[in-house]
C-alpha cells in the first residue's frame, strides 16, 4: 500500500511539473521590459487613489456624525462628539479637494 501511495505521489508531482509551463521554455535572449509608468502617470494614479481614500474616510466620518447626532437624545457630550466627527468629515472632504494641488506641489519638488 505504501509503495502504491509513493508511486502515486511521484507520478502526481511529475504530471504537475509537466502541466505547468516553466521558465525553461522562455526565450533567454529576449530583453526584459518592466512595465513601469512614467512619473506623471504615477503621480496622476496617486492623485486618484488619494482623493478616493480621503473621500471614503470623510464619508465614513459624515455617517458617524449623523449616527451620533441622531442617537444623542439631548446629551451634550454626544452632540459634541457628533460635531467633532462632522468637523473631521469636512476636513477630509477639504483635503480630497486639495489633493490635486498638493500633488502638483510634490510634482514640482521632484521635477516631474
Amino acid at each position: 500500500m505504501r509503495a502504491l501511495a509513493a508511486t502515486a505521489t511521484v507520478a502526481g508531482a511529475a504530471i504537475a511539473l509537466l502541466a505547468v509551463p516553466s521558465a525553461a521554455s522562455a526565450d533567454p535572449g529576449a530583453p526584459v521590459v518592466l512595465a513601469a509608468n512614467t512619473l506623471p502617470v504615477v503621480i496622476a494614479n496617486l492623485q486618484t487613489w488619494v482623493m478616493g481614500i480621503l473621500a471614503a474616510v470623510a464619508t465614513l466620518f459624515l455617517v458617524l456624525a449623523g449616527v451620533y447626532w441622531a442617537t444623542a437624545g439631548g446629551d451634550p457630550a454626544q452632540v459634541d462628539k457628533a460635531k467633532g466627527a462632522l468637523k473631521n468629515a469636512l476636513i477630509g472632504y477639504g483635503l480630497a479637494v486639495l489633493a490635486p494641488i498638493l500633488l502638483e506641489v510634490v510634482k514640482g519638488i521632484v521635477g516631474g
